[in-house]
């Protein structure tokens, strides 16, 4: 005799504040018509994002280039590990399309790690970069990298397409780093964020995000705030870490939103020029929020 278990028993409870929107909104659908029929990937999907229906309800969304596949294994992250297929070179043209119909003023443009190729995928970054640009010239453009491993030389190829805002995650404090985040190091990604700012020469906002829930301290978050203003990062976003899924690293706790709005004012005192913290905040939740152009264009 066998026995079966409810699968919703295992279910996480989460607290009371951890809400998701569905859609009910006709934006909502047309942006979804408008990915699919460009056969385009969004970190919006892939990473089982809990904004996507306001955001596509607003008409917005990331879109994620070089495909669907990474090359690592993050503990946190819902995007798939597999042998990635080789980059399409007429993507940036297809983003660029979609920006342009969705009429956007700021876009995000993420990609999974792709370890794979020489570059990282640096180079199909810029391109996507200069065709946003052509097809929607003064909008702010707004990129969540990867950390190209350490390559100056790839770091360079994004950078001399000028982005507005360079994004690359820690993702989590020092001491969880090795177990949150497959193959990456603090200290690189803090040395990619500082090279990055001083490659594009006070001509770009650098950004980067951590997710609180995994196990960090207040000692850590305060610490990895510092590190980030030594190495020159004004823009900062904090969320609650959500699990994917079973396989997924657990969530430790949940932060009560008084707890989010208590960082994001220490944050800012000291020295983010933007900061966005709460429990559903994303790395490009609200992107258009932060407006460099009335400092950097």
């Amino acid at each position: 005799m066998s026995c079966k278990t409810d699968p919703s028993l295992h279910r996480e409870k989460k607290p009371s504040w951890i809400k998701v929107r569905l859609p009910n909104n006709p934006v909502f659908w047309s942006t979804k018509a408008l990915i699919s029929d460009l056969e385009l990937h969004t970190v919006c999907e892939e990473a089982q994002c809990p904004n996507r229906w306001e955001c596509w309800g607003q008409g917005t969304a990331t879109f994620m280039i070089a495909g669907d596949r990474c090359t690592r294994a993050c503990g946190f992250c819902a995007v798939k590990t597999a042998k990635p297929f080789a980059l399409e070179a007429d993507e940036p043209t297809r983003v660029a399309e979609a920006t342009s119909r969705m009429n956007l003023n700021h876009v995000v443009i993420t990609a999974v790690a792709r370890d794979d190729v020489e570059d990282g995928g640096a180079a199909h970054f810029a391109e996507t970069i200069e065709a946003v640009r052509r097809e929607c010239p003064g909008i702010v453009i707004e990129v969540l990298v990867p950390d190209f491993n350490d390559k100056d030389w790839a770091l360079q190829k994004v950078m001399d397409a000028r982005p507005h805002i360079f994004n690359h995650n820690l993702e989590t404090v020092e001491r969880l780093t090795p177990l949150v985040r497959s193959r990456a190091k603090y200290g690189r990604s803090l040395s990619v964020l500082k090279k990055a700012k001083q490659m594009a020469a006070g001509r770009a906002a650098t950004k980067s995000g951590i997710m609180l829930g995994l196990g960090e301290t207040e000692e850590e978050i305060l610490r990895t705030m510092d590190d980030l203003r030594e190495h020159e990062v004004t823009v900062l976003t904090m969320g609650q870490y959500l699990r994917p899924t079973p396989k997924h690293l657990p969530v430790v706790a949940y932060i009560e939103p008084e707890q989010f709005e208590r960082y994001k004012g220490i944050a800012e005192e000291k020295g983010f020029r933007h900061v966005a913290s709460g429990p559903l905040v994303r790395s490009s939740y609200h992107a258009a929020d932060f407006r460099p152009e009335l400092d950097i264009l």
